[in-house]
């Protein structure tokens, strides 16, 4: 073992400090230091991609990947010369298929026949399925419309009828909709045939799609998000939406606010996830749990009347653990775990 990990992350981007990289980066490599290994940030770029290669393969032990994909030109450039270190040994962490599996929105129709999606969620990679179906889902009640891309709630619309329709079999296009941004809780009214060819915008191009889902009005209550390192919570955030009629977006730049607890205090939560990672893992690929990750859950009302929690979303290309640094500790303490764990299989 060369006792060596390599960050990823790419020049610009609003999430880098002064010096350049984002603020829970060298934190880490710092940990692994004073454990008696080495680390390097390399920044990205497509036109180095062949040179980093080879200096990574030669080098490192195993990647971590700090890129936003949406700062890259393209994603696919990258997620290839990630494939090509795995293949010649080197540790992903995460694999760009985990990346990809875990990342995607429609993640959660995979997962759709497990207590953990409603059965009414869909995904259209393609604007003839949008068209087909959303109207006809639209009579059933609120949803919520999510791009693939983007991040802090952008192209994730809340979507209520406004207009009678009396008993017509799906919503007609001339129907005013009262449509909501997740990003910053603005809202513009529409009728349908116009929103959705706005929304066209998100399906096309490389990884475009939109995921379909039934609104849940519980999101008021805030949405719990659980911490993952690899296969351990390290800790819940709660994080309630503002207080305003129309807000349900849990994001500090829409007015959330922001709680931290510790996993036992949502055991119920915890437990019921933790039962469902083998499944959930098998469902995504395959492939190693990523190192630093999240999962986002809304409460909901089962048919007896118990709280139940709906998966919202899943990220791990890049999540960040900048107001709690502290976490560094425990992330070199994992990657060493896993690359000890990783060398004496292959023994």
């Amino acid at each position: 073992m060369k006792k060596h990990v390599v960050f990823f992350e790419v020049v610009g981007g609003t999430d880098k400090g002064p010096d350049g990289h984002r603020a829970d980066t060298m934190p880490m490599v710092k940990s692994l230091e004073a454990r008696g290994w080495t680390a390097e940030v390399i920044f990205y770029s497509d036109e180095k991609k062949d040179e980093i290669f080879e200096q990574v393969a030669k080098s490192a032990d195993a990647y971590v990947s700090r890129i936003n994909p949406g700062n890259l030109k393209s994603e696919a450039i990258y997620f290839q010369m990630l494939r090509d270190l795995c293949e010649h040994g080197v540790k992903g962490m995460p694999h760009p298929e985990a990346m990809i599996g875990y990342g995607a929105k429609d993640a959660l129709v995979k997962l759709r026949e497990t207590a953990l999606v409603p059965e009414d969620t869909y995904a259209y990679y393609d604007i003839d399925s949008f068209k087909e179906n959303f109207p006809k889902v639209l009579k059933n009640g609120e949803r919520v419309l999510k791009q693939n891309r983007g991040s802090t709630g952008e192209g994730i619309w809340r979507v209520q009828l406004i207009s009678e329709i009396g008993d017509a079999s799906e919503v007609p296009l001339t129907a005013t909709v009262r449509c909501t941004e997740a990003k910053d809780n603005h809202v513009e009214e529409h009728d349908l045939e116009a929103f959705m060819t706005f929304c066209e915008q998100y399906i096309v191009g490389e990884n475009g799609m939109l995921v379909d889902m039934p609104f849940l009005p519980r999101i008021k209550e805030g949405e719990i998000r659980l911490l993952m390192l690899n296969k351990t919570p390290v800790n819940v955030v709660h994080k309630k939406p503002a207080d305003s009629a129309d807000a349900f977006s849990a994001t500090l730049f829409s007015g959330a606010q922001y709680r931290y607890d510790e996993p036992e205090d949502w055991a119920d939560l915890v437990h019921s996830f933790m039962s469902t990672l083998p499944m959930i893992t098998e469902r995504l690929g395959g492939y190693d749990l990523p190192l630093i990750w999240t999962a986002d859950f809304i409460l909901d009302t089962d048919e007896n009347g118990n709280d139940t929690y709906i998966l919202g979303e899943m990220n791990c290309s890049c999540v960040g653990f900048t107001s709690q640094l502290s976490l560094s500790e425990n992330v070199a303490d994992e990657i060493i775990s896993i690359l000890t764990q990783t060398e004496t299989v292959e023994q």
